[in-house]
C-alpha cells in the first residue's frame, strides 16, 4: 500500500491503488414477501492514498451505485 503522496509514476502502483477500492451488495429481504429481496450496491470509502489518487485523476466514487434496471418476468 502506497502512502498518501507517494504513489510514484508506476503504472502498476496505480492500478493496485484502484484494485483495492471495493463495492459490496447489502441484500436484504422484503417484509411482504420473504421470497423477494432488497438488493443495494455500496461502495466501500478509499483510503487517504486511494482518494489522493481520485482526486488527481479528477474522478469521483458515488456513494451508493445505481441498480441494473429490473427485468419484468
Amino acid at each position: 500500500m502506497a502512502e498518501p503522496g507517494r504513489l510514484g509514476n508506476s503504472p502498476r502502483t496505480i492500478l493496485d491503488e484502484l484494485h483495492r477500492i471495493q463495492s459490496t451488495d447489502v441484500v436484504l429481504p422484503l417484509a411482504d414477501n420473504l421470497r423477494r429481496e432488497l438488493r443495494i450496491r455500496c461502495v466501500a470509502r478509499p483510503d487517504k492514498a486511494q482518494a489522493l489518487l481520485l482526486d488527481r485523476l479528477g474522478l469521483r466514487l458515488p456513494e451508493r451505485l445505481r441498480p441494473p434496471p429490473a427485468i419484468e418476468v
